[in-house]
């Protein structure tokens, strides 16, 4: 029997992002009746535009005490990985305040901690995910490597590694003949590499998010081109979602709305410091390149990685807010962080540059969980760079949570109630 089969016990996604699409699919598979509400199409927005890295190891916040000493200097660089605008600078103030905060020692461990639950099963989800909607060849355990100029480039980021190998992650130290065993490509500025075997790479992250909608629709679940503009409630409880096109009830609402989340939360009395981090890529479709895992130059703060679509460069966090329209001077650095990596790539060219607003919270935990002082919704935002890496196992929380099974992880730390 379909639980949900009447309005007032089905279950509202709003959201078809990676995230959305993927609790969609543990809830079906639960047998509830999902209406996914999205004005775009499923997966169109950093769900398909990300750099495909499925990094399980990447426990590591943003926001890291040696990092913060950089920043200043950071956003005084035009050409820097980090970009706010002057225009937006005192809308940013207090998320950088925030982001300041969290860069303490004690909370960085205790972030670390709730990320590594988070993050740990994450290939096997996404391998057991898409292997029930028929597209398990999407996801490859490639390895992920990690390339430095020298021994003092690799001494600043030591504090990271040293982080991910007390939650369990392993990684090989290369010299420049093991890095070009891996990937001879890779110009020879780059003297040492840091190899991570666990981690895996989406060779198609819109396909992936494709084919998981087209699984759906075909197990009935409703997708509407609605853009959600605020929720229904009774009482102290959520009971439906409100759209352009008209009231629609609900016994359960997932929020997973992504960047747009903070907004329809204020009404309700939540005040999320959710910032839109504007990320770009570009794709090179004659590149001249063939990668076999996504490498990530430490000097460069990007990804670089052969995709079906051809090679992409994707990064840069520029944080401008959800309605500035993309920057595409900043997606032009983009080629020389990849010439600097991959001399011989050739890009002249490049596909039209996309721009995304990822979805970033402070403190780099997403959102996962019941609002203590609203029944009948779940929130799953703010997975920040890390949506991807996070997509099938929050699909697996959310599922259980509306079905009331148990959940081995400890959601305090990624409570809404933290804000």
């Amino acid at each position: 029997m379909i639980k949900g089969a009447n309005a007032d016990e089905s279950v509202a996604v709003v959201g078809a992002g990676i995230i959305g699409l993927s609790i969609a699919w543990h809830l079906t598979k639960r047998g509830f009746q999902v209406v996914l509400y999205d004005p775009e199409m499923p997966g169109s927005g950093c769900s398909s535009g990300n750099a495909g890295a499925i990094s399980p190891g990447s426990v590591t916040p943003l926001a890291m005490p040696g990092l913060l000493a950089k920043v200043p200097g950071m956003l005084l660089n035009p050409r820097s990985a980090l970009h706010i605008p002057l225009s937006y600078w005192i809308s940013a103030f207090p998320w950088i305040v925030r982001f300041a905060a969290a860069a303490r020692p004690q909370r960085v461990a205790a972030i670390a901690d709730a990320l590594a639950g988070l993050y740990g099963d994450a290939i096997s989800q996404h391998m057991q995910l898409l292997s029930e909607v028929g597209a398990a060849d999407i996801v490859r355990k490639s390895g992920q490597l990690h390339l430095y100029r020298n021994e003092r480039q690799l001494r600043g980021s030591r504090g990271d590694w040293k982080l991910r190998a007390a939650h369990g992650a392993r990684f090989e130290k290369l010299d420049r003949a093991g890095i070009e065993a891996l990937e001879p490509q890779v110009g020879p500025a780059y003297r040492i590499g840091i190899f991570l075997p666990d981690a895996a790479m989406s060779v198609n992250p819109h396909r992936q998010a494709a084919a998981i909608a087209e699984a759906l629709a075909a197990n009935g679940v409703s997708f509407r081109r609605e853009r959600a503009k605020s929720f229904v409630t009774e009482g102290a409880r959520i009971c439906g979602v409100t759209t352009h096109a008209g009231t629609h009830r609900h016994g359960h609402v997932v929020l997973a709305a992504g960047a747009w989340s903070a907004g329809l939360l204020r009404p309700l009395g939540y005040d999320v410091p959710l910032e839109a981090q504007r990320g770009y890529h570009l794709d090179f479709a004659d590149s001249a390149i063939s990668l076999s895992r996504p490498i990530v130059p430490a000097d460069r703060k990007v990804f670089i990685t052969s995709m079906e679509t051809g090679l992409r460069v994707a990064g840069t966090v520029e944080i401008a807010g959800l309605d500035a329209p993309g920057n595409e001077a900043r997606a032009k650095l983009l080629i020389d962080d990849l010439k600097a990596v991959l001399p011989s790539a050739q890009v002249e060219q490049p596909k039209p540059f996309w721009m995304g607003r990822r979805p970033c919270l402070p403190d780099s935990l997403p959102v996962i969980g019941r609002p203590r002082r609203w029944g009948g919704l779940i929130c799953a935002f703010g997975h920040g760079h890390l949506g991807l890496t996070a997509s099938a196992a929050t699909g697996s929380i959310v599922g259980r949570l509306v079905a009331g099974e148990e959940i081995r992880l400890d959601l305090d730390p990624f409570s809404i109630e933290r804000f």
